[in-house]
């Protein structure tokens, strides 16, 4: 693989990645909301119509806020004249309004600067991983093969996967957390406080439900390509010339083969949430799993699935045929003969 095609594969993953994570930043946001144990967001208390005092009212009001801002699970609040509020299942428009009613549009984009600088490396060594891992298990196994896709996901995910874990670590802790004064912690305050509690090793909490996370990209990519396989043998002209429908179709066979792979593997997103908040009592992924199952059942296991699957489609979607075209067009404009129908990624 030449030096051009590497850095064709490196700027296809980074601007398909950058394109994907700003569009859905949202609902990556409320997704880890709902992953989270602290954030409050599956009890949020429903009060109860009151005749008493304005001034009672203002109160419990103001609690919670200060609630909200500082994500913290809700308490019954023994008040005069008011009924313990229950506890219910959010859907995604209620928190992103929450959101935005306590905290303010911005908020909906907390861990977006993070996410960038992450989102562009890591999917620029992830597509790079891949593409390289799979020109190397081609001439190992039968070319294109189901074990060929297989292998090149797991190094590409695996490579991914530690190079940018302290990266993804910060974002999600900018997402969940506040400073000491309540107010949204910047990146640094997130990193300093991160190293003062756990030292280097510290960024790298979580990893192991990343590295578990692999089995989810292994399924996205075998189903992906076969998907392309089929599109492209139904293929009506020989050329290899690029027009919107194929693109489409890439969009397409992206959304479907990773709405099967999170359905799947979602487990290790809510364990890698769990296990990156602070002062966490998750120690360790079979750990968690269990002891999130124990408390919350089957529904705590997938909690947030729904926003995970809406944020996904999308973004995968458009992540793909992003990354399809951009690496299309600079293959053109440098006459690279490596980009085929049948090799590129």
């Amino acid at each position: 693989m030449s030096q051009r095609d590497t850095v064709i594969h490196l700027v296809a993953g980074g601007v398909a990645g950058t394109v994907g994570a700003i569009v859905t930043c949202p609902l990556e946001v409320v997704k880890t909301r709902l992953q989270s144990s602290r954030s409050g967001f599956h009890e949020l208390p429903q009060i109860a119509q009151d005749t008493t005092s304005k001034t009672t009212c203002r109160t419990l009001q103001r609690r919670r806020l200060w609630t909200s801002s500082h994500h913290l699970r809700p308490q019954v609040v023994a008040l005069s004249g008011y009924v313990a509020p229950s506890t219910h299942n959010i859907g995604l428009v209620q928190c992103l309004r929450h959101i935005i009613k306590y905290e303010g549009p911005m908020a909906l984009f907390k861990g977006l600067g993070p996410n960038l600088v992450g989102v562009a490396p890591s999917r620029a060594v992830y597509f790079c991983t891949y593409s390289q891992a799979k020109l190397f298990w081609n001439t190992v196994f039968p070319p294109n093969s189901a074990m060929v896709h297989m292998l090149s996901a797991s190094c590409a995910g695996f490579m991914a996967s530690t190079l940018t874990n302290p990266i993804w670590f910060v974002k999600t802790r900018l997402q969940l957390e506040v400073n000491k004064d309540g107010n949204r912690m910047t990146a640094m305050e997130c990193v300093r406080r991160i190293y003062k509690q756990s030292g280097f090793r510290g960024f790298y909490k979580g990893i192991s439900a990343s590295y578990m996370g692999i089995s989810e990209t292994i399924v996205h990519f075998v189903i992906y390509e076969a998907l392309k396989a089929e599109l492209m043998a139904h293929r009506q002209r020989d050329s290899d010339t690029r027009d919107s429908r194929d693109f489409l179709e890439f969009m397409m066979a992206g959304a479907v083969s990773k709405t099967v792979a999170s359905c799947v593997a979602y487990p290790h997103e809510v364990a890698r949430t769990r296990l990156r908040e602070e002062g966490s009592r998750y120690k360790a992924f079979w750990q968690t799993l269990g002891l999130v199952f124990k408390e919350e059942g089957i529904k705590g296991v997938y909690r947030g699935l729904t926003t995970q699957l809406i944020r996904q489609i999308p973004n995968t979607a458009i992540m793909m045929a992003t990354y399809e075209a951009v690496v299309y067009i600079l293959s053109t404009r440098f006459d690279n003969e490596f980009y085929t129908k049948d090799e590129h990624v």
